[in-house]
């Protein structure tokens, strides 16, 4: 068992060496929505105005299997922040949800890891846009030296897309003393917003000489993407820890609010697939309840079978983008990082 007072980055490494796949929770937002959160505000403000609807989703997550839970902080940063007036407060609405998650944690019937979530700035890097590298580390080492004095267990960083953002946020990250996970967002035909592909993801993860502990993806179109990014990361990659975090299919507006068409039952084949394709941290992102991460559980439980999939299974069964050929890949730019 994981002790409270044992050093974070054994509690992660134990409980991944204890554990073949460890079970990421659902979607905050998706969740907090269903409880009666209303649109346009901000969520990271609710970790100090109403901490117990926060502790509640985390608390539904733990009871349906997850090892590990993700702050309420997926916009906390101040570029985020500032879009509600809030950027003065990026140490004290951190420090709020770590402990709010630590309070779920500190109190489950098995060993769960508090993930201090770290989301996108928002804003493009030079010259698409207004951040500077150097301007891009000082925003996430703020957020990430929140959540670590807080008491985090991990750092989280998520559905990032473009290098100088990977490279920012992995810089700011550095030095707390915590392992550091990163995940990108595949949503367009198999590759990020700004065009890197999951191969790419791979070859960076390792050549780097100090890389994320854990790198995947999150978010994106659907399981079939996630999962595909798993096998392509882990075919030049074959070492590292890959996670798999996928949105619950393209969203449909049929009311004001959206349905996602991937229910709890598609789950089963979700993580079979990404076992298969060598993915040892698996969760679920927007659209997913406590009921997705409870059928991501059972699966995880009931054990999988099977060799490692051809790619054209993860294509038929998910829905995944076809892999693009290798002479159609765009050779990246080495950039700092």
């Amino acid at each position: 068992m994981t002790t409270k007072t044992e050093p974070a980055c054994r509690s992660f490494e134990r409980l991944l060496s204890e554990q073949r796949t460890l079970v990421a929770d659902g979607a905050m937002g998706t969740t907090l929505f269903e409880m009666g959160l209303e649109s346009g505000g901000c969520p990271e403000l609710l970790n100090v105005e109403q901490p117990d609807l926060v502790r509640r989703v985390h608390q539904a997550f733990v009871d349906a299997g997850a090892d590990i839970i993700l702050t309420n902080t997926f916009g906390g940063n101040r570029r985020r922040l500032a879009l509600h007036r809030l950027e003065d407060r990026v140490a004290e609405l951190n420090a709020a949800a770590v402990r709010v998650a630590a309070s779920v944690r500190d109190a489950a019937d098995h060993p769960v890891l508090v993930a201090g979530s770290i989301g996108p700035t928002g804003d493009l890097f030079e010259p698409l846009g207004p951040l500077t590298i150097e301007l891009g580390v000082e925003v996430f080492a703020e957020q990430a030296e929140a959540l670590a004095a807080a008491g985090a267990d991990v750092l989280w960083i998520e559905t990032l897309s473009s290098w100088d953002e990977l490279a920012a946020a992995v810089e700011g990250c550095s030095g707390l003393g915590l392992p550091v996970t990163a995940t990108l967002s595949f949503d367009t035909n198999g590759k990020t917003m700004m065009g890197l592909s999951p191969r790419e993801f791979g070859e960076w993860w390792q050549t780097k000489p100090d890389p994320p502990l854990a790198i995947g993806a999150n978010c994106g179109i659907g399981p079939g993407d996630a999962v595909a990014a798993a096998f392509d990361i882990t075919t030049v990659a074959p070492d590292a820890l890959v996670i798999a975090k996928a949105n619950c299919g393209v969203p449909l507006y049929k009311t004001d609010a959206p349905e996602y068409p991937v229910g709890p039952e598609g789950m089963a084949d979700y993580v079979e697939l990404a076992v298969r394709s060598g993915a040892r941290i698996i969760g679920s992102c927007c659209g997913s309840t406590p009921a997705h991460v409870a059928a991501i559980r059972a699966a995880v439980d009931a054990g999988v079978a099977g060799p490692r999939p051809e790619r054209a299974e993860i294509e038929q069964r998910l829905e995944a983008a076809p892999d693009t050929p290798p002479q159609a890949r765009r050779t990246r730019t080495r950039r700092r990082g």
